[in-house]
């Protein structure tokens, strides 16, 4: 079993979330006699964010309530979006994960290499188009956008721009997470090159940020302990797990950087659901994503997970939810051409490599 740091087996048992002792997925061994004898199991790979480093996530919730409701336990397997997928990928001969959840470009991604099977869950006709696949091999859980965070402490007044950022007092005081690996690292990308008008352009901008970036991170939640502590000045994020850790990190603020002479700009980074290809427990894994969908989750998903809710027809009022809506406003939302960024997304990580070194 991979030994990195940043993977968390945990399983959702009755009510709780709790240590596992390990999934069969690496030494490859009975797995298959499990699938048939233990029925009451369901294996998710996610991105982190949505589970709280105190069991208090809209995860920790929604598996509890799940298992408790069905009997089902849930077993959790957390890293970068990229690190997921690439698990399933080395899998694919023995398949351990039921459902994958990951942010845009790699859901995208992983249908790509063939690892999802379509399946469109309850409630599911409630998502907007363009958060779901038209062949429902993949459907938003969770509600998203891309932003930074700043330490509210030593830097009371967020930078608005991008060229601030090279300012000399961020020197060793600013990171991002390693694009290509992380969904909000390859956000880094996607943003720059759309605030910057281009690839060349975004490029040329981030080799000059490299001189104050910190270095490499495989898991964007990391960051913002240190920009809360002070180790950084600023980091990016995602406005649903940086909301959800402000909540027990006073000095973590968040913002949405600008192109000189521009507005704040931001756009969608959800949490895409999708049904494993040959997944051990598929029954299973239809059922969670029918109960992730329902109402009931997905009221919660402002109130406890800070994010906001896939289905358009729930619309929570709770003071999260008018916290987060005043947030959002001023900020302009571009939509990014995935099709293009999951053509091209190794082609534009080579272009980052090579211009910070990397």
């Amino acid at each position: 079993m991979p030994s990195n740091k940043h993977l968390r087996l945990t399983a959702a048992v009755t009510g709780s979330l709790a240590l596992a002792t390990g999934l069969t997925a690496c030494g490859g061994s009975s797995n298959a006699a499990d699938s048939k004898g233990a029925e009451k199991v369901v294996t998710v790979y996610s991105a982190d964010g949505l589970k709280g480093d105190k069991g208090d996530g809209w995860y920790d919730k929604v598996f509890a309530e799940f298992t408790k409701k069905t009997g089902i336990e849930v077993k959790y397997v957390e890293g970068g979006s990229g690190e997921m997928v690439q698990r399933a990928v080395r899998e694919k001969s023995n398949t351990q994960a039921d459902v994958l959840i990951t942010l845009p470009p790699f859901i995208q991604q992983a249908d790509g290499k063939g690892l999802l099977q379509a399946y469109k869950p309850q409630g599911s006709d409630q998502v907007k188009g363009g958060d779901k696949a038209t062949d429902g091999k993949w459907t938003s859980v969770v509600n998203n956008y891309f932003g930074f965070v700043h330490n509210k402490k030593e830097l009371p007044e967020a930078p608005k721009t991008w060229e601030e950022l090279l300012d000399g007092k961020f020197k060793g005081k600013l990171q991002y997470s390693t694009p290509g690996v992380a969904g909000d690292g390859t956000a880094v990308l996607i943003k720059a090159m759309h605030d910057f008008g281009g690839k060349e352009p975004a490029m040329e901008y981030l080799k000059k940020l490299q001189a104050n970036n910190v270095g490499p991170s495989s898991s964007t939640s990391k960051l913002a302990p240190k920009t809360d502590k002070g180790e950084l000045l600023v980091a990016n994020g995602d406005v649903q797990m940086n909301f959800a850790q402000s909540k027990s990190m006073p000095n973590l603020g968040i913002w949405f950087p600008a192109k000189d002479g521009g507005k704040p700009t931001s756009f969608a980074l959800p949490y895409a659901a999708g049904l494993v290809d040959k997944a051990p427990h598929t029954e299973n894994g239809k059922k969670l994503l029918d109960y992730m969908l329902g109402e009931e989750a997905q009221k919660l998903v402002s109130e406890v997970g800070g994010g906001f809710p896939a289905r358009s027809d729930v619309k929570p009022t709770d003071a999260n939810a008018v916290e987060l809506t005043k947030l959002m406003t001023g900020v302009e939302i571009f939509e990014p051409d995935w099709v293009d960024i999951d053509k091209n997304l190794a082609g534009y990580v080579d272009a980052w490599k090579s211009a910070t070194g990397s």
